[in-house]
């Protein structure tokens, strides 16, 4: 009996040599090869695409070959690609879609399939449905496939630097570390900020499958490496991409961690204030909630939507104009570029918020804090067995009145089950700190749970994390 295939928030991923095999690779080549046939223009041809992962590049062979076999023309990348990299050509040459040989952000002996749609994207809800239907429906076999080799990353390149004011950068002479965590970002950054003459280093830019026993997300621990190096070289900020280099993570100058809600809010206030370019604003259910301070105090409208960046990419086709979307993981999008996430990018917009403003990565978060309230966040992925883990989602689902200590005020469950919780700031709070709220989610593609957590200063952060830690592991 073959072995289920269940598609998360942005695709398929697995246990190498477990669930991830050359045969179920295979299953979901297929199942791509009848969504194209059967929804899209099959005559487009379809791009494959992989990472640093261990065996990603045959994984990525076999994908092609699979598709091509029902009679596709596949361009296989000559080389490690970043995703937002395929996206960009799937979109520029018009093919009917891509797919990429990742994991992500994942440890080590996982790797995934990421689809993405011909607008560029990352595939909308109903089309990962379509696709998951036909895992193990008839192959479809006809003449007319190939396979050829194609690079993927000089007119992405060109079009990142196009997009940002490579000048303003360049006549900052700010000073970077960029951490590519072993993954696909590898010597981008790197080599545009040598060919702007932009002091930098970037570590973690070997292949390496075993990501140097790092997970390759930019968030902690897997940053110390990055907080001590922007400290040891007195850079102004510290620069991360994540395995695929979808996704953006940094640190300010004294080596503190500014995590991907707060890259999201630097940029939306640098958008909204310097740029003034038109639309609304996106975030999903486990993002910050500085960014609906933001867009009020602009007038702009705020639109919140589930987990992973699917979602941002189907507001976007409905027609609605959105000028930034993003989630908690460090996915975020502008779509007048493309409506996909993009680590590369957003670097080079953080820095060149930086060089706009005049000021270092702390300074432009501590600003940020004063403005619009003191909002601090956490998060624990939890491991558990299905019958912990089931016995709290249903708990949370009944709408507890209380989580540990905490009063709920109010309930919602968009995607997981989020509370609102009396919860003071802290033993001095400042006026306007962030409401605290609580979320519960099961994760879409891991087997764990996740709790995330926003309060108005870090020891709140943590107590309400201590008390649902607790509550996650009571019995009965």
């Amino acid at each position: 009996m073959s072995q289920k295939i269940s598609f998360g928030t942005d695709g398929w991923r697995g246990i190498i040599a477990d669930d991830y095999t050359f045969e179920n690779v295979r299953r979901v080549a297929h199942a791509i090869a009848c969504y194209v046939h059967r929804h899209e223009d099959p005559a487009r041809g379809v791009l494959v695409a992989y990472d640093t992962r261990y065996g990603s590049r045959r994984f990525a062979e076999i994908t092609a070959e699979a598709i091509a076999a029902s009679g596709i023309r596949v361009q296989l990348a000559r080389e490690i690609t970043p995703t937002p990299a395929l996206s960009y050509m799937v979109k520029k040459l018009g093919a009917a879609g891509g797919v990429m040989i990742t994991s992500s952000h994942n440890p080590w002996n996982w790797n995934g399939v990421k689809y993405k749609a011909g607008y560029g994207g990352s595939a909308s809800p109903a089309i990962i449905k379509k696709i998951e239907s036909y895992i193990d429906a008839p192959h479809i076999e006809q003449p007319g496939g190939s396979v050829i080799e194609a690079d993927f990353k000089t007119d992405y390149i060109a079009a990142v630097k196009a997009f940002v004011d490579l000048k303003k950068i360049a006549a900052a002479k700010q000073k970077f570390c960029v951490d590519v965590m072993y993954g696909t970002g590898r010597g981008i950054l790197h080599d545009i900020f040598t060919e702007l003459g932009v002091p930098h280093l970037e570590i973690h830019g070997t292949i390496d499958p075993l990501f140097g026993g790092i997970n390759p997300e930019p968030i902690l621990p897997h940053l110390k490496g990055l907080q001590e190096a922007v400290v040891a070289n007195h850079c102004d900020a510290g620069l991360a991409t994540d395995g695929d280099a979808d996704r953006i993570g940094a640190v300010s100058e004294d080596g503190a961690l500014v995590d991907a809600h707060k890259c999201y809010a630097v940029l939306l206030e640098w958008l909204l204030k310097r740029k003034q370019w038109p639309g609304a604003i996106t975030r999903a259910f486990n993002t910050t909630k500085m960014l609906d301070r933001i867009a009020k105090a602009y007038g702009r409208e705020l639109i919140e939507h589930g987990v992973g960046f699917k979602y941002v990419a189907d507001i976007v086709l409905s027609g609605k104009q959105v000028l930034i979307g993003g989630e908690e993981s460090g996915g975020i999008g502008v779509p007048s570029f493309l409506p996909e996430r993009d680590g590369t990018l957003n670097a080079l917009l953080l820095a060149n918020v930086m060089a706009d403003e005049g000021k270092t990565m702390g300074q432009l978060v501590e600003e940020l804090q004063q403005k619009y309230g003191r909002h601090y966040y956490g998060r624990r992925d939890l491991h558990l067995t299905e019958e912990i883990k089931q016995s709290a989602l249903t708990r949370a689902a009944a709408k507890p009145a209380t989580i540990g200590p905490y009063k709920v005020l109010r309930f919602e469950d968009m995607d997981g089950f989020k509370f609102f919780l009396d919860a003071p700031a802290s033993k001095t709070p400042e006026p306007n700190a962030a409401e605290a709220w609580l979320l519960i989610r099961g994760s879409g593609t891991e087997p764990l749970l996740r709790v995330y957590c926003e309060a108005g200063s870090p020891e709140a952060v943590e107590a309400i994390l201590t008390a649902a830690l607790e509550f996650v592991h009571k019995r009965g």
